[in-house]
Parts: structure tokens; sequence; C-alpha cells
């Protein structure tokens, strides 16, 4: 098979559309549609049901994008161990890792990174969903809790300790719970039950020293860790939080601090095939650092 056509092939079953294909080719349009008529002729099948919004993979298709996904993504590992450089650290580094470690405790401390090593192009991907690192939809993760991806190198970092807290202002109109059955009279903004993986228990203020099915019930759900902390900020109720989201945080402060939630530890992980790699070492080694540095 031509490997132009299976690029071509590739670029629009993730693109899901000639146009939009041909735009991250730099090829027109219908230089994109007769290179995909010309391998479904070399390959004397259907790749794509064509319809008014787009287009959708075939059965046959499906088992060739399986395969070319994985051979392109085995291609940018290979092409990334080549091009890295012996002297000094540089090229693409794209780190995953959850929203609220993300904007609260990595990018506030970045600069330092990207000040000693100026030759990385750095981009930092904040999703709750895990990213696969085997096919490379990042290159390194900082993942809550143990990684369940396999075959990656796994680094832990420090532990990871959550509690209670809320605004002055809401405890100044409410009252400062004193025991947790007090949290039955309060407003509470959880997550949702729609959290990943990723966040283990991060609903555990509903629950705790309830018995049977009974949990309380949330004044407000939202789908994003950052989101708990801005909706708590502005007084909108108690809220369960990571330590390191609000340790320098003078808009709320913590609630019955005897009582802990659960912990995890956050660890940095990356394919094997990266270990040796300049940048993902140096990018290793400021984490460490941080961690370190980081009261927690």
């Amino acid at each position: 098979m031509d490997w132009d056509k299976l690029r071509t092939f590739h670029a629009v079953a993730e693109a899901g559309s000639f146009t939009h294909a041909g735009d991250q080719l730099h090829l027109s349009q219908s230089a994109v549609s007769r290179q995909i008529h010309a391998l479904e002729e070399d390959l004397k099948a259907t790749l794509f049901h064509r319809h008014a919004r787009g287009l959708l993979l075939t059965e046959q298709g499906e088992l060739l994008y399986g395969t070319v996904h994985d051979v392109f993504g085995k291609l940018a590992t290979v092409e990334t161990i080549l091009t890295d450089t012996r002297v000094r650290p540089s090229g693409e580094l794209r780190v995953t890792t959850t929203v609220g470690f993300g904007s609260t405790w990595l990018t506030p401390r970045i600069t330092r990174f990207i000040e000693a090593y100026p030759e990385i192009d750095l981009s930092i991907i904040c999703e709750d969903r895990e990213l696969d690192l085997g096919m490379r939809e990042a290159d390194v993760a900082i993942r809550m809790g143990m990684p369940t991806q396999p075959d990656v190198v796994k680094l832990r970092l420090f532990a990871v300790h959550t509690h209670l807290y809320a605004a002055p202002s809401y405890l100044a109109a409410r009252g400062t719970p004193e025991k947790f059955t007090d949290l039955d009279d309060h407003d509470l903004i959880v997550y949702g039950d729609l959290a990943p993986p990723t966040l283990r228990n991060v609903n555990w203020p509903l629950f705790m020293e309830l018995t049977g099915h009974d949990r309380r019930k949330p004044k407000m759900q939202v789908n994003n860790i950052y989101g708990l902390l801005l909706a708590a900020e502005a007084g909108l109720g108690v809220a369960a939080l990571p330590d390191y989201m609000v340790l320098d945080d003078a808009k709320i402060v913590r609630v019955l601090p005897d009582i802990q939630g659960p912990n995890f530890d956050a660890f940095f992980c990356y394919p094997e095939e990266l270990r040796n790699m300049k940048r993902i070492a140096a990018f290793r080694e400021f984490l460490v650092e941080e961690g370190r540095s980081w009261k927690y």
C-alpha cells in the first residue's frame, strides 16, 4: 500500500471530512478525495460511508484505521527519538494532567522550567480523562493515583491530601461546621456522578459517616475540579478539594481541619522508549525538585 495514500486516509479518518483533512495536509479537497478513491480501488474495499454531516468509517475502514493509527504512532515515537539532541534538551514536549493539577499547581510553577529550557516547545494538556501515551496523544503524564496504563515508566512524585474548604463569606452567613454531621445542614458542592476514574472518591463528603445507601444531597454539581474551587471561592458552599489547589489561596479556608478525605499519590509517567530522552529527563527532574520544595 502506498504510504502517501495511507497518510491521507489517516488524516481523513481523524478529521471526519475531506476538507478538514486537506487543510491539515495542505492539499485541496479534490486531491484528498482522489487519493482516498485510489486507495479504495487498490484495496477493492469501501473505506468510508459518505453522508451529509461528514464521513464515517466502514467496517473495513475501521480495520485499516486501527493498524495505520498504531503504525503512525510508532513512527512518531521513532522520529522523536532520532531527533533528540545529545547536547541540550529541545523539541516538542506534550504534558497531560488533570484540569485541577494543571491549572493550579503546574502552570504557576512552569515559568522556571521554560526559562531553564527555552528550546523545549512545551504544551500542557489539561484533561480529566487519561490520554493514551502509547498512542502518542501526549509524551508524558502526571497522574493522580497509580497509573493504570501498562508499559509506562512510573515515578512517584508526592502524596496528595484532600480536605473540606469554604469561603469566609459563606461561613459567616451559614456558620462553621464543628463536626461532620453538621454538613447535613450545609450546601455541598461536588464533582457529580460522572467523575472519571482519575478522580477517585472525589465526592466523599456525600457519604462519610452515613450508613446504607444514604447520601447527602449536593447544592450544585460541577464536572471540573477547578470549577469546584471557583464555586467555593464565590461562597456557594463547602467543597472537597486537594490541598495542592488551595495552599496559597486566601479566598477560602479549611473546614473541619481534623477530617481528611481520601489520600493518593501523584505519579509522573512516560513510555519506556522515551526513558533516555533529554527533554523527558529535564522535565522529570523539574517535577522532582518542585515536589521537594512544595510544603504539602
